[in-house]
């Protein structure tokens, strides 16, 4: 199992836009509030990479961060913390496939929803290659 990245934050209160960017950032990336500044997200270069650059831009507000690799070794459900993860990509993707069977779409609207869901899919949902299937079809691609 891949570790998983922990970013330990401090922030100071004023202003708040910084705070709020900060928070914005990690909701972007589909990342876990552990705790209020206290945020984790699985381990990957791109991750890795993604939170390195935000614990830099942190510091640049005048804060604090420390970004951890860590790995589970005990929860009361093992698969908890997965599903965290797992449930929200899949129900956007069920919305994006329900979309897609109206009449009054927007596709480019639609495959740019896709793109945010599918940079927020650390765990390759089986349902990513559907949706983007129905959206190539859409489109009056072929699915390969």
């Amino acid at each position: 199992m891949k570790p998983w990245l922990l970013l330990i934050y401090k922030i100071p209160r004023e202003p708040a836009a910084g705070r709020v960017f900060v928070w914005r950032k990690l909701k972007q990336l589909g990342a876990i509030a552990l705790q209020d500044a206290a945020w984790v997200l699985p381990g990957s270069a791109k991750t890795r990479e993604q939170l390195q650059w935000l614990a830099a831009e942190i510091s640049e507000l005048g804060g604090d961060a420390t970004l951890l690799s860590a790995e589970q070794l005990y929860a009361t459900d093992a698969e908890a913390m997965k599903r965290q993860f797992v449930e929200p990509v899949e129900a956007e993707y069920r919305e994006i496939l329900a979309a897609l069977a109206g009449k009054d779409r927007d596709l480019s609207a639609l495959s740019k929803r896709f793109q945010q869901v599918q940079a927020r899919d650390y765990f390759a949902s089986g349902l990513g290659p559907k949706v983007r299937e129905r959206l190539l079809k859409a489109q009056g691609g072929t699915a390969s």
